[in-house]
């Protein structure tokens, strides 16, 4: 079972990388990233790091894609499409399936996690033990590779806005 779920991941990864090298349109290349985090996201849940994984998904796939997709937007793209045409037909039942069964594993998640606190397992007495260790060494052990990673988002949203300008046309020269 750990092989076919790394086996998958390691395909979502790959699959998304190649998304965002490869499609033309940077919207799709944004989403292809989100593939790919969630691919590595998985890994982490394979490992059982599972404060990592929740980290990916909500920082990196939540909120700096959409920040790559706000200044796609905000700067635009060239070409736009006509959303009178439904590109993939399947597309609405299969997100209406996916939304009922992530409600059904968030439902699940909840009432298990209501049944630990009432037994008492989920606390104990030093529950912010890994907490500290994990910020231990964030901000001193690993504070190069912290600060390094923001200077990698900076130079992203950079190459973001440089990917999707357009040039204007001069005045005078038509």
């Amino acid at each position: 079972m750990e092989l076919l779920v790394f086996v998958v991941a390691s395909a979502m990864v790959l699959v998304g990388a190649l998304g965002v090298i490869l499609r033309p349109n940077p919207v799709h290349a944004a989403l292809s990233l989100v593939l790919t985090l969630f691919g590595i996201a998985v890994h982490f849940v394979a490992l059982e790091a599972h404060f990592l994984a929740a980290v990916q998904v909500i920082v990196y796939a939540g909120a700096i894609v959409v920040l790559f997709l706000f200044v796609i937007m905000l700067l635009g793209v060239d070409k736009a499409e006509d959303l009178s045409i439904e590109p993939f037909p399947i597309q609405r039942p299969l997100a209406v399936i996916v939304g009922i069964g992530v409600s059904g594993l968030l439902i699940a998640a909840i009432v298990r996690a209501r049944d630990a606190l009432a037994e008492g397992t989920a606390l104990n007495a030093d529950g912010d033990s890994n907490i500290r260790e994990l910020a231990r060494n964030l901000f001193s052990d690993h504070v190069f590779a912290f600060e390094f990673t923001s200077i990698l988002l900076i130079v992203a949203v950079a190459g973001t806005v440089l990917l999707t300008r357009k040039e204007k046309k001069r005045e005078g020269s038509e």
